[in-house]
């Protein structure tokens, strides 16, 4: 990797981190304000420890270690920087498990996304889709469907990682939807402040999957990963404790992030059965998928009544 592919990878990373975790950001911002000052401090300092160390350092390293055991713990860290062929061999066999596994789960988090979430809506269709929602399940289980039987052609083993994939998708989107229905009532609670730390930090994990997948459609490389969704972690903290309503009137940001991660999705998913995508693709489509949408954004707060 060239140094400005590094640079423009780590900026991919950070920009859908930032864009994936608003909703995160968003129940963050409504549970601290039930909390006291000691207990805010206490998760705006050491909780951004946890949530780029312990969740988006870790988390991605265990899974590069699952997909190639034979690296090892150290190895499998230590791949990006090593020239050893039998540990690029090691990756680069395991690397369509991975990417297929991630793939299926950003294109079932966008399909769930575009037929049963409330939304504003962005682009022609998206109303259509929404009034279809009880259609989700059968386009989930045709999309699985389609993919294990593509991957059982190649290897069980690949077949095996798109049903992965799909169970990831289906346990964090029940966390997911039980986090948004509990969040009002932990407002006003009757429960310690390190009961509702505890709670974020579960919520943070959650959420985080998405972006940490989503991170392996740019690189397979744990520590690129780390800084980029580090910064990622440290921009959605900030959004936390900054103005989240001015946030909230960027109606369209929710939209840019979930076509990028159909993009994202699409691309792991070719690049599992064998397509040969440049570096630069994955990073560069966020800008300006992300992009286009922000500035419709901008476009419609600026013809919104102050």
């Amino acid at each position: 990797m060239s140094i400005l592919t590094i640079a423009i990878t780590v900026m991919g990373l950070c920009l859908f981190e930032t864009v994936s975790s608003v909703d995160n950001a968003i129940i963050n911002a409504e549970v601290l304000s039930g909390m006291g000052k000691s207990a805010r401090r206490w998760f705006l300092t050491w909780g951004i420890v946890v949530a780029v160390f312990a969740v988006r350092g870790l988390l991605p390293w265990l899974i590069v270690w699952g997909v190639a055991p034979e690296l090892g713990p150290i190895g499998a860290f230590m791949a990006a920087f090593s020239s050893d062929p039998v540990v690029h061999g090691a990756i680069e066999s395991a690397k369509p498990l991975l990417l297929l596994a991630g793939g299926v789960f950003l294109l079932l988090l966008f399909l769930h996304w575009l037929f049963q979430e409330p939304k504003n809506f962005g682009l022609p269709g998206e109303r259509f889709f929404l009034r279809q929602g009880v259609w989700f399940y059968a386009a989930a289980s045709a999309l699985i469907a389609l993919l294990v039987w593509l991957g059982s052609a190649r290897g069980g083993m690949l077949a095996f990682a798109a049903t992965v994939g799909s169970t990831a998708f289906f346990i964090t989107s029940g966390f997911k939807q039980n986090a948004e229905r509990q969040e009002a009532g932990l407002k006003d609670a009757a429960m310690s402040d390190i009961a509702k730390l505890l709670y974020l930090e579960v919520i943070d994990l959650t959420f985080s999957i998405d972006g940490v997948l989503g991170a392996f459609a740019f690189t397979l490389s744990v520590p690129i990963i780390l800084v980029g969704n580090g910064l990622g972690a440290v921009v959605v903290r900030q959004i936390t404790v900054g103005n989240i309503d001015r946030i909230k009137r960027y109606r369209f940001l929710k939209n840019g992030a979930m076509y990028s991660i159909l993009a994202l999705g699409a691309a792991m998913t070719c690049e599992a059965f064998g397509a040969r995508l440049p570096e630069w693709l994955s990073p560069l489509t966020t800008f300006a998928i992300v992009g286009a949408f922000f500035w419709r954004s901008v476009l419609d707060a600026r013809r919104a009544p102050a």
